[in-house]
């Protein structure tokens, strides 16, 4: 087959999907890479994959540029006699649902990871789109070939309940999956003994979004730092830009300034920061299914992160992490502290969370279901 993988990063694509896109290619199916332009388009492309960059701007909303993208894409798919094309993330799941039914695509798949910050934030802009999006998906999830993949129960929930899509498409895949051997447990040295009087390491590993819970990480490593723990509170990743709940670089410099959190900015070896950190937090409002958490899991670290979708999906409370509730920084905090006090606790969830990831969330399991996604739809054996 010829399929088409489309993502509105190829920062995305190459993270997220790459997996994905060599196991298509290793199958004999011709594969091409659409997202707006990047450097790691160029990173894809020494890959030997032929990637294309898109005329899309991800952060616009000028309805004149995005009816002419939305036509060259059906031209696209039409020149291209792409058999299957499968959107990622909101913007381009619409693109995709809606211009592979017009250009006669035979197969649509459209993945949707995480709600985003129009269902996620409740400002102004968010509540004046949302309606708009809705109408929207209903279309572009229509019609004859079409699978939707979400990444927990509880997105599953959201899209049954409010009529978006027949129930009958619906797939459910855990997230992306992550590489079990590039992402393993550290070895014991002296180096990371189970010290008291050595700094402990905390890290939030996301994209600097509000809703990603900043602003309570941020209070919880004052409450922590007033106490007197010895804690460093680290930041790995980029404001994103292109999304209006992105953290200014203002108030990033502002926590800087504090001392109360070190801005590593974006990590290209994670695998090596999480050998270096002894927690790992997320405090989200919700997600689809993070992969920052599943690979700090398959890290074996321990994990705080809420009780919301998608989070939960990666910690059951106390087997293999901590959950707390959202937007409750004293809770996260105490829940940090507790990790940082008790070695044995934090080596029993590390273990577990190991552990689940093999079982659920390797790579290898998720992209044989996404394949498998494939061929129902195609009607392939």
């Amino acid at each position: 087959m010829k399929i088409l993988l489309f993502a509105n990063t190829d920062w995305y694509l190459y993270n997220f999907r790459r997996s994905l896109a060599l196991a298509l290619k290793d199958a004999g199916n011709e594969v091409i890479l659409l997202s707006p332009p990047g450097v790691y388009g160029e990173k894809l492309l020494a890959m030997g994959f032929r990637w294309i960059p898109a005329p899309l701007n991800r952060r616009s909303l000028n309805p004149f540029d995005e009816i002419a993208f939305f036509f060259w894409l059906i031209r696209f798919l039409r020149n291209e006699n792409v058999d299957l094309v499968h959107g990622f993330t909101i913007k381009c799941v619409v693109y995709a649902g809606i211009a592979g039914r017009l250009a006669n695509v035979e197969g649509r798949v459209c993945a949707v990871a995480g709600m985003g910050y129009v269902f996620t934030n409740d400002d102004i802009r968010a509540r004046v789109l949302r309606p708009f999006l809705k109408t929207v998906f209903r279309i572009a999830l229509g019609g004859k070939g079409l699978r939707l993949i979400l990444q927990n129960p509880d997105d599953v929930k959201f899209f049954q309940d409010t009529g978006l899509v027949d129930a009958r498409v619906i797939r459910l895949i855990p997230g992306s999956g992550v590489d079990c051997v590039r992402f393993f447990p550290r070895a014991v040295s002296s180096h990371h003994r189970q010290d008291s009087a050595r700094r402990m390491r905390v890290v939030l590993p996301a994209r600097l979004l509000w809703d990603k819970g900043l602003a309570e990480f941020v209070d919880a490593a004052r409450l922590l730092r007033a106490k007197g723990l010895l804690v460093d509170f680290l930041l790995a990743g980029a404001p994103d830009v292109g999304n209006p709940a992105s953290v200014s670089d203002v108030v990033l410099q502002s926590w800087v300034e504090e001392g109360i959190v070190e801005f590593l900015g974006h990590v290209e070896d994670m695998a090596a920061l999480y050998h270096s950190v002894d927690v790992v937090v997320l405090p989200s409002y919700r997600e689809g299914l993070p992969k920052g958490l599943i690979e700090a899991a398959a890290c074996a670290l321990p994990i705080v992160t809420t009780d919301a979708p998608g989070c939960r999906e990666v910690v059951s409370n106390e087997v293999d992490g901590l959950l707390v509730p959202i937007k409750n920084a004293i809770e996260l905090a105490a829940a940090i502290e507790r990790l940082c006090a008790d070695p044995a606790l934090r080596a029993r969830l590390g273990s577990s969370a190991r552990s689940k990831v093999l079982n659920q969330f390797d790579e290898r399991i998720v992209v044989s279901k996404t394949i498998d996604v494939y061929r129902e739809l195609m009607g392939v054996s």
